[in-house]
């Protein structure tokens, strides 16, 4: 095996930070080999507050998932186990970004193409119009991170997904792009070159867990992809299989344990502990009578909290982060059109009764999105919901490094085409040469025969 045909999605979440090692194995189907990871001490809301903490995060991560176990078929079909980091050095990463920075707007794009009707519209076209979206005039201290098609317009003709091979010469499309801070994305890079890697591409997190959780079905009938993080909770809405609207909000399941903490006067690792064991989202389906006992600091007696009022905390602040959702729903022009409803995601979604909320409060379905919707096979880790960034920054960069070597591949075939074209013309042009030559000689040596035979006679 190669490095080369492995791909590592670094997740910089705010309270950890992921590092996911995948590839596609003999079947072209995705695996996930390995997955490392070490509380985030530098982020805060999905932004590097601490370059130093960062860096030693990403690294303590890293190291984690090459010391992970993994199994190699040999030639033989005999199973193998291997420590990643004895395959393979981890050089390259696909990193997500987030952050309450984050923001969409859509936009129409147009080229006129040059030369004649007959000539198609190829996909030399399509990226000149994606460049021009890329020189777009920002506010300050901003920068596109995407442009997203949704559809083109070849001379007035309008809703075309793939406009490659149509005939015309006004070329539009109607684009999704996505901004983010330029301090908050280069903090990003610094922290990644300072930890020994290289960032291949950079992705917004909430279309990674899209393409992590959803199925193509749900992303055609629309839905809302709602990623609860540690800081921040990801928007993605879907419709007709193109994405339609991206929000970043500055709430996750930090706040909810902030509030544990205040509420019941305990210290934070406990307020932690406290609503991934015994917390629910919904308090009317808690018992009065369930109590939980916590230990006392430094000999005080032991404290008790009832079941019952700790999910009512929880309720409370979930409801808070739901109505910016509802209100992004409303925002994007697309409530009514959401036939899939709603996929919770990342991991506040393992809050027990959190899709009872979600369908009692907003009033769609819900399910909770686990990122082994395109695996080939998952284990135990892979099925968490935690995870879906990071599995679906492998898929993207899986993806991106296919495109790479197709375009890579078109183009040294259309330099051997060139190359052949021209041993051609050569060919033509020496037999050519050579015939004039001949006949040259022939008729010179024709008169001269004649001129010596006329002398004679």
């Amino acid at each position: 095996m190669e490095a080369s045909d492995f791909v590592v999605g670094l997740d910089i979440g705010t309270t950890k930070i992921a590092a996911i090692v995948g590839r596609k194995n003999e079947y072209g189907k995705i695996e996930i080999l390995a997955i490392g990871k070490a509380p985030s001490l530098g982020v805060k809301r999905g932004v590097v507050s601490n370059i130093e903490d960062t860096i030693r995060s990403i690294k303590a991560a890293v190291a984690d998932a090459l010391a992970k176990d993994i199994t190699i078929k040999n030639s033989t079909g005999e199973a193998q186990v291997f420590k990643l980091e004895q395959v393979c050095e981890l050089n390259e990463v696909v990193v997500g970004i987030a952050g309450q920075h984050i923001k969409s707007l859509q936009h129409r794009g147009m080229i006129m193409r040059q030369g004649s009707l007959d000539e198609e519209v190829s996909q030399k076209d399509v990226d000149h119009l994606i460049d021009n979206m890329h020189r777009l005039v920002m506010q300050p201290g901003e920068e596109i991170i995407h442009v997203i098609p949704q559809d083109y317009i070849v001379d007035h003709e309008q809703g075309i997904r793939n406009p490659i091979g149509m005939a015309g010469v006004r070329l539009e499309g109607n684009f999704h792009i996505i901004t983010g801070q330029v301090s908050a994305v280069k903090n990003i890079y610094k922290c990644v070159d300072r930890s020994s890697l290289k960032v291949v591409d950079l992705n917004l997190e909430p279309l990674a867990s899209a393409d992590a959780c959803l199925s193509d079905e749900e992303k055609e009938a629309g839905v809302v992809l709602v990623d609860i993080g540690g800081g921040t909770t990801d928007i993605a809405i879907f419709y007709d299989g193109i994405i339609r609207h991206t929000a970043v909000i500055p709430l996750g399941g930090n706040i909810i344990t902030e509030d544990i903490k205040v509420g019941c006067s305990i210290i934070t690792s406990q307020a932690e502990l406290l609503k991934t064991k015994f917390g629910s989202a919904l308090g009317a389906e808690n018992q009065e009578n369930e109590v939980i006992s916590i230990p006392g600091l430094r000999g005080r007696p032991h404290k008790e909290i009832s079941v019952k009022n700790l999910a009512h905390i929880i309720q409370a602040r979930m409801e808070e982060i739901l109505a910016f959702v509802m209100y992004e729903i409303k925002n994007s022009g697309y409530e009514k059109k959401l036939a899939a409803g709603i996929v919770v995601t990342g991991g506040g979604a393992q809050l027990k009764h959190l899709p009872q909320l979600v369908e009692y409060f907003i009033g769609m379905d819900c399910r909770i999105g686990t990122p082994n919707e395109h695996l080939a096979k998952s284990s135990e880790n892979v099925t968490n919901p935690m995870f879906s960034t990071g599995v679906g920054l492998v898929m993207m960069g899986l993806r991106k490094m296919e495109e790479d070597m197709r375009r890579s591949g078109n183009t040294m075939a259309k330099v051997e085409v060139v190359e052949e074209e021209e041993d051609v013309k050569k060919k033509k042009t020496a037999n050519h040469s050579s015939k004039t030559r001949g006949k040259f000689f022939e008729n010179f040596s024709s008169k001269v025969a004649d001129w010596l035979r006329d002398d004679v006679e």
